[in-house]
């Protein structure tokens, strides 16, 4: 399959996506240009091809290991043949403290980690969103210990194992991964197994989005993740996933006393350079206090400008969001 090898192993090239075509020619981002690829044959393109070939699978979207990295793989046919994409996953979890987020956004949103309800992180795809919950349940996790319980399709962190906490304590994450799209029922076996926090990888189906709720009010930090353009996009496709087994009115009830932040996610720059753009609402933590954002929410009419432009003022200079 390869000719003329170069002397780097695919390990080697810088690189976060690899394409593979029905000729298993090697495909990856070129970082001189924007959006554009190069095509690369590595040393090692015969055994990697031998061991990604080699795994049995029967959905599209499933996860490899190849010498200790971590891969998401989507696999589709095309009209040419088979195609592979894999999007190469760190070696471990980055702290959310180096992602480039504003320090007091990360100061208000780990001052959560004591409540129930939904941290919900929308954005396009690969704009760094799993990334983003993976780093915040991680630090939950260091500072205070606790069970977490992962669904995703397919596992894309290590986030799975035992942390010993800042406070003494121990953490424990379990990862699933999700088969045949059934997200419903690995949400409602997370929920039998009393954890702390629910990591939700993507809310796609109906199922995972009346789960997801019923998590949120159910005493357990739910964060999950949903590809979304605008905060009120993100709210409004989670209760249109919700309501194809409940009522929209009920869905936005459910949402409103569940809801504690939602993250607009967007990446700028290229590379090492490559920053988080983000827009953010927080809910009120404290459900016998007054909240304008859950009462709006709760009316299905998102005219949700103001508060969101009103709390990145107060964030930005440190006063805090509720009294």
């Amino acid at each position: 399959m390869t000719t003329n090898s170069e002397d780097k192993e695919i390990l080697e090239y810088n690189w976060s996506d690899l394409h593979v075509d029905q000729n298993y020619d090697f495909f990856i981002s070129d970082e001189r240009y924007t959006d554009s690829l190069r095509k690369v044959n590595p040393s090692d393109k015969e055994i990697f091809l031998k061991h990604l070939l080699a795994i049995p699978h029967r959905d599209r979207s499933y996860s490899m290991n190849y010498k200790g990295t971590f891969f998401r793989i989507e696999n589709v046919r095309s009209i040419s043949g088979e195609l592979y994409s894999l999007r190469r996953m760190p070696l471990s979890v980055p702290s959310i403290h180096n992602l480039g987020y504003n320090h007091r956004f990360v100061q208000h949103i780990l001052s959560l980690s004591s409540h129930s309800g939904l941290i919900l992180w929308a954005g396009p795809t690969g704009q760094g969103k799993t990334t983003a919950i993976s780093s915040l349940l991680t630090e939950y996790l260091n500072l205070y210990g606790g069970f977490a319980y992962t669904i995703e399709d397919p596992a894309e962190m290590p986030l799975e194992g035992e942390y010993q906490a800042f406070n003494g304590s121990i953490g424990l994450c379990k990862q699933v991964e999700v088969k045949h799209d059934d997200w419903g029922i690995e949400l409602k076996s997370a929920l039998r197994t009393k954890p702390r926090y629910i990591f939700i990888g993507e809310i796609r189906t109906p199922d995972a989005a009346k789960e997801c709720l019923r998590a949120s009010i159910s005493g357990h930090l739910v964060l999950a993740s949903i590809h979304a353009s605008s905060i009120p996009d993100a709210l409004s496709s989670l209760v249109k996933y919700a309501s194809s087994d409940m009522s929209e009115t009920a869905s936005y009830d459910i949402l409103s006393r569940g809801i504690l932040c939602v993250v607009k996610q967007e990446l700028s720059g290229l590379g090492d350079r490559c920053h988080p753009v983000i827009e953010t609402l927080f809910a009120n933590p404290d459900l016998n206090s007054g909240c304008t954002v859950r009462s709006i929410i709760r009316s299905g009419k998102l005219n949700l400008a103001t508060s969101i432009e009103t709390q990145k003022i107060r964030i930005e200079k440190g006063i805090p969001l509720f009294q």
